[in-house]
């Protein structure tokens, strides 16, 4: 009988199988929206919808699932999932709305006004796949409650996450904030933006890095290495589409996600 725990291993399997062929897919197509947008990937949605719809398992799932675990009363566990809902109720919810925002008052490039539906849907079951994961293991199968080592891990980790969690949510205002000024894409400048051309994807890596320390789990280091996998080859391309627009006014010095190294 298929029981929830072949249907959690085979799935934190899954987590761990998709990411070296997302890695190598990625080094050479990168997904076609926002500076990548491009025609020929079928039906587009609004943006704003677009995140709201493919992150939102990421929340609702969590609210189905929690409940049912053996952990649910635990208070340790509502410690431990309580940064994971924080980061995407930022990037469910608030991310979105800015977004919108910035469409109703018309300063939206209209190079990146659409996002591919197809690429929302892969997002989606990514999201639903990942959030199960994560979810199920904190709320009913992690083991790392009674263990003396907990608050170190998770204190460790949760500086780790809040530091990432800081770099991702600034680096999208500054981004914003360029698009918000309506005149298309400027040179971004300031804090980490003069070491790397995408601190808000090193943001989010660092956070996911920050979240396998806090959970010290195969399904927080499944997650952490395939952001890793995803974001990192996506940097090195918005990193070359900004040397390609403009050239010689573009820090030559800047790498793509990791100061210093690439």
């Amino acid at each position: 009988m298929f029981s929830d725990q072949n249907l959690y291993h085979y799935s934190l399997l899954s987590l761990f199988l998709i990411g070296p062929p997302t890695f190598f897919a990625c080094l050479f197509l990168t997904a076609p929206y926002g500076k990548h947008l491009r025609p020929g990937w079928g039906p587009t949605i609004a943006p704003p919808l677009a995140w709201f719809l493919m992150e939102s398992p990421t929340l609702w799932l969590t609210l189905l699932l929690f409940p049912l675990g053996k952990n649910r009363s635990n208070p340790l566990s509502l410690v431990l999932i309580s940064p994971y809902i924080l980061h995407y109720t930022n990037r469910t919810l608030i991310y979105p709305i800015k977004l919108y925002l910035n469409a109703c008052r018309g300063k939206t490039n209209n190079g990146s006004s659409d996002f591919p539906l197809i690429v929302a849907l892969l997002a989606f079951v990514f999201n639903l796949l990942n959030a199960y994961v994560q979810v199920r293991w904190v709320s009913h199968y992690a083991d790392c409650y009674s263990n003396d080592w907990f608050w170190f891990r998770y204190a460790s980790g949760l500086a780790v996450f809040v530091g990432g969690m800081a770099a991702n949510v600034w680096a999208d205002r500054v981004l914003l904030g360029l698009k918000s000024e309506g005149v298309g894409y400027k040179v971004p400048r300031g804090g980490l933006f003069e070491y790397v051309s995408c601190p808000n994807y090193l943001g989010e890596i660092v956070e996911w890095l920050g979240w396998a320390l806090m959970t010290w789990s195969w399904a927080g280091l499944g997650f952490f290495l395939y952001t890793f996998a995803n974001l990192v080859p996506r940097a090195r391309f918005n990193h070359e589409w900004y040397l390609k627009k403009f050239g010689e006014d573009y820090p030559r010095k800047r790498k793509a996600v990791i100061p210093f190294v690439y």
